[in-house]
């Protein structure tokens, strides 16, 4: 049966404010380069305002959230479920979906006081991204909020990693996973972030309990979960939970299990300007080919060239004019 959605993604709702800045600024702001760190609002609007003044770009992110982008910009069909609230980041951030064409569940919201949640991507002159982010209402997702009709015509559940750190988030992912088993749609999960990690690991478990059936990591993450040396070592540990995991490599490439054989992604080799969203992009289109049914070979050289692709330029999306050049390359492969 043919499902109305390829990808159901859950996850937070954050407006992406980037801006370039100095490894020597970070440490002079007391800011752990190259991970992701929750801070309160106060601490948000100090960093903005210490900051102000350098390049500016403001974008709605989240991770699963650019994921799903990513998939729509492909012409696959998504539907996004999180939280915002009814102020203007809030209306940009709905307004951002409904343009890319995927259908989320923010009109039925009923509770859109407080404030929509925020992030500062700190970019540094090797296309590192640090982040620090403040959930705003976003870390408030409730169970009740879940569209199940939209998930149960789904072909994937995706969640993403960042949902452990607020426990109605954390019970909202449980529930869906729960549903998503009991009415036979798939599972996809990343862990997100290595601070993720090292700070949730018995949250995360718990998402994992009981198995996936696809599982995104990079190598950083992957060691850290598995307290393993060597990404070959990490990824036989994760098989234990997920019928396939995909370990991204960064400029390196990434190694995909299908469930019966390990597959090496090679990498295309760019200058990289912003990091920022290439592991989102990488899962989203991944996601997408697999719903297309292509082979593990060409969903690998999709996810690859979409990715590294992304990091040639600010954001973590690609914007209109620029997704022509992927959904061009994917005409070819699809094609080829």
């Amino acid at each position: 049966m043919n499902k109305q959605y390829d990808v159901f993604s859950l996850g937070n709702a954050l407006v992406d404010v980037e801006i370039e800045v100095s490894p020597e600024r970070l440490g002079a702001l007391g800011i752990e380069k190259g991970v992701m760190t929750l801070v309160e609002l106060d601490r948000h609007d100090y960093l903005l305002d210490e900051l102000n003044g350098i390049a500016h770009h403001r974008a709605s992110g989240g991770s699963a959230a650019n994921s799903i982008f990513a998939l729509a910009q492909l012409g696959g069909k998504g539907y996004h479920s999180c939280r915002v609230a009814n102020d203007e980041a809030g209306k940009f951030y709905a307004s951002d979906l409904s343009l890319a064409g995927v259908d989320n569940n923010i009109s039925q919201l009923t509770d859109n006081d407080g404030t929509t949640g925020k992030c500062l991507v700190m970019i540094t002159p090797d296309a590192d991204r640090t982040m620090n982010t403040y959930l705003g209402i976003s870390s408030n997702m409730q169970v009740e909020d879940l569209d199940l009709n939209a998930l149960e015509q789904s072909e994937y559940l995706y969640i993403e990693g960042y949902l452990v750190t607020s426990e109605s988030n954390h019970a909202t992912a449980l529930a869906a996973k729960k549903h998503a088993n009991d009415k036979g749609v798939q599972i996809a999960y990343t862990l997100s972030d290595p601070n993720m990690v090292k700070f949730f690991k018995p949250q995360i478990e718990e998402v994992l309990d009981g198995g996936v059936d696809l599982l995104f990591a990079n190598e950083d993450e992957a060691l850290e979960f598995t307290q393993e040396k060597s990404v070959e070592e990490a990824l036989e540990a994760l098989k234990d939970s997920a019928s396939k995991v995909i370990i991204t490599l960064g400029a390196k490439g990434a190694i995909y299990f299908d469930g019966q054989e390990s597959h090496q992604i090679s990498p295309y080799i760019v200058d990289a300007v912003d990091t920022n969203g290439a592991g989102d992009m990488f899962a989203g289109s991944f996601l997408y080919a697999l719903t297309q049914g292509y082979s593990a070979e060409k969903s690998g050289i999709l996810a690859s060239f979409c990715s590294s692709y992304l990091v040639t330029q600010f954001g973590p999306r690609l914007k209109a004019e620029s997704a022509k050049v992927i959904q061009d390359f994917n005409h070819e492969l699809k094609q080829g």
